[in-house]
């Protein structure tokens, strides 16, 4: 599933292709692409693109009186010139060029929404300095990446909760955007054990933990993000080369980069996990 250095990838890779175009027609492919939407995508035909933002996993594209909001889910992409089977939505310009929604699984969706605004009153994200954000997207926390994402209420909100670590990094409530690979990442950065108690580490503890997500995720923003398959790719159909670059996630059997010791991968919460038996001690 795209995590939050892809989106932005992404996000990053579509604003020299969209903003300041107008739309001027949508063709939906699929029924599932815009199954939050009663109304399909055809209210944002007329609108021009205005800006493009991010929070976490979601992404919207900002026009004069709405939002449209993107969710990847496990495959979506958009795609500049494409000739997929898998277009789920085209959104066609008037200056005669055109958007592609590509899914694969068809778990992404779009959906056009209304802003309302920040509880904070600062901006809703990540590419844009307007304080609202789209109603879909409110109720999850700022990301990492977010210049107002205050880490030291991050760790304490933590630190109240008893729950394991990992279930607290990928609580989206909490810090929008990580996801299963980075947070195993940030995890064994950190040297804890994904199954360790939120309450039994110290407060300096936890905010180094989402201190380590956030440089994991700015490395992989640098390097493009992580693709393992064609699932993930760039709006130009380039993969991202972080997987180069990770320690432990997907390295099972592997030996650990700091001390030798084999790379484990454990079932936790339903998904996999990657650890180090002995620089993440199992919590007893």
């Amino acid at each position: 599933m795209p995590e939050l250095p892809e989106v932005e990838t992404i996000r990053r890779g579509l604003l020299p292709h969209v903003v300041g175009k107008t739309i001027d027609n949508v063709v939906e492919l699929h029924p599932r692409v815009a199954r939050m939407s009663p109304h399909g995508l055809r209210p944002l035909v007329g609108d021009t693109i205005l800006e493009i933002a991010r929070r976490g996993k979601f992404m919207w594209f900002v026009t004069p009186t709405q939002a449209l909001v993107a969710h990847l889910g496990m495959s979506g992409q958009f795609r500049i010139n494409t000739n997929s089977a898998h277009v789920r939505a085209r959104f066609e310009f008037t200056d005669a060029t055109s958007l592609d929604f590509v899914d694969q699984r068809t778990f992404g969706y779009l959906h056009p929404d209304q802003f309302q605004p920040t509880i904070d009153g600062g901006p809703g994200g990540l590419g844009t300095e307007l304080a609202v954000i789209p109603t879909t997207v409110s109720h999850i926390g700022r990301d990492l990446l977010d210049p107002l994402a205050d880490f030291s209420h991050i760790a304490q909100d933590v630190k109240r909760r008893r729950t394991e670590i990992k279930r607290a990094l990928l609580n989206q409530n909490i810090a929008s955007g990580i996801g299963n690979i980075y947070a195993d990442e940030a995890l064994w950065l950190a040297r804890i054990h994904p199954q360790q108690l939120a309450p039994t580490l110290p407060l300096s503890r936890i905010t180094d933990l989402y201190h380590h997500a956030r440089d994991v995720m700015e490395r992989a923003v640098a390097l493009g993000g992580t693709s393992f398959d064609k699932l993930y790719v760039n709006v130009n159909g380039e993969s991202g080369y972080f997987d180069r670059s990770l320690h432990v996630y997907g390295k099972t059997g592997q030996p650990c980069e700091r001390c030798g010791t084999l790379i484990e991968r454990i079932t936790f919460m339903n998904r996999s996990s990657h650890v180090c038996p002995a620089c993440q001690r199992r919590p007893r």
